[in-house]
């Protein structure tokens, strides 16, 4: 698990692409155009497509499933419809119910902050809605889940529809300064990762 014969991948996925490398739906975009993988990279986790910020990709199966398997924080940067109270933010932190395929699911208590300033990220590819629309908020959310567009449906289920979602941190891994489609190839993942599940072991 993790040797060198394998190779891993921290990338900033773009709006508007799917995390696969195979997609039998036309004129849909992959990630894996946006750089020479070499065969057998999947995607640790992934993001929707009209998600954005760090996804992890490696050749190494059993670290796949190794680290999707630990409580990782995943923390994210939400763009909100409408300034969020204090209320609704306690809300997000106890805990929502959301659908998941059908069926209701309460979310498990995460961290959820508003962020004093915007975050400084490019443009995205697809326009946010005017701002006559009326005002929107920018808020930090820490999960360890990974539910199918978990924090989306946490947030409208708070009264807060998501406009835009970015990931910006996996464990101890960064986004850092990587610029949408960026890939950035690393020797040990596991390595870089396992301050952030070394409690779990």
């Amino acid at each position: 698990m993790g040797t060198s014969e394998h190779h891993h991948f921290i990338h900033h996925k773009p709006y508007g692409y799917l995390c696969q490398f195979v997609c039998e739906l036309p004129k849909k975009k992959l990630v894996g155009s946006l750089f020479d993988f070499p065969i057998g990279t999947m995607a640790i986790g992934r993001l929707d497509e009209q998600s954005e910020g760090l996804l992890l990709l490696t050749t190494d199966g059993q670290l796949s499933e190794y680290i999707r398997s630990r409580k990782i924080e995943k923390e994210y940067y939400a763009q909100l419809d409408g300034l969020i109270t204090d209320e609704a933010i306690q809300k997000l932190q106890n805990g929502v119910e959301i659908g998941i395929r059908e069926v209701k699911y309460l979310t498990k208590p995460c961290k959820v902050a508003m962020l004093e300033t915007d975050p400084d990220f490019s443009p995205r590819t697809r326009k946010i809605r005017d701002d006559r629309h009326g005002p929107t908020s920018w808020v930090s959310i820490t999960i360890t889940e990974g539910k199918n567009r978990q924090v989306r449906k946490m947030t409208a289920a708070a009264g807060f529809p998501t406009l835009r979602l970015v990931r910006v941190r996996i464990g101890n891994i960064l986004l850092g300064d990587l610029v949408a489609g960026e890939v950035k190839e690393v020797i040990d993942l596991l390595n870089l990762i396992h301050s952030a599940i070394s409690e779990e072991l």
